[in-house]
């Protein structure tokens, strides 16, 4: 995909925010306890409000750069693949969730690289650092949760 506006790359942006703010009510929905449920509807409610920094960028406001650097504890990268579907166990729901951030930190940072506009770039490796902090929060819950138990 070819995006070759300020416009069209916003617009992108914003989508994908929706779809992940749309992946957390689903893996909400799928979780059996009422805390797993309101883990991953506090992630839904975040990936909203990035949704909504990309729009106010759209209508001209511009972003202070992000200087903090957050910690990659690589746990997710060496996890096979889940699918997401029904019934899926909280371990699972976690490692879904630890590669779909991934998945985003790397949209944003490409996207970041991508663009000439200064503005942008500071957004895009802004919400590349809050998918980094998403990431590290999923991993240290599975560390918590999942390793240290074992």
């Amino acid at each position: 995909m070819k995006l070759n506006s300020v416009d069209q790359i916003l617009d992108y942006a914003i989508q994908k925010e929706q779809e992940a703010a749309d992946f957390y009510s689903d893996l909400a929905a799928n979780m059996e306890h009422a805390n797993m449920k309101h883990v991953f509807l506090s992630f839904s409610a975040e990936e909203q409000g990035h949704k909504a920094k990309l729009l106010a960028v759209k209508e001209g406001k511009k972003m202070m750069p992000s200087v903090e650097k957050i910690q990659d504890l690589g746990i997710g990268d060496h996890l096979v693949d889940i699918a997401l579907t029904p019934g899926l166990d909280y371990q699972d729901a976690l490692i879904v969730a630890m590669k779909a951030e991934k998945a985003a930190f790397k949209l944003y940072s490409d996207l970041a690289e991508a663009t000439d506009d200064d503005n942008l770039r500071t957004v895009f490796l802004g919400l590349a650092q809050e998918e980094a902090k998403h990431k590290l929060r999923f991993e240290i819950e599975y560390d918590d949760r999942m390793l240290n138990d074992n």
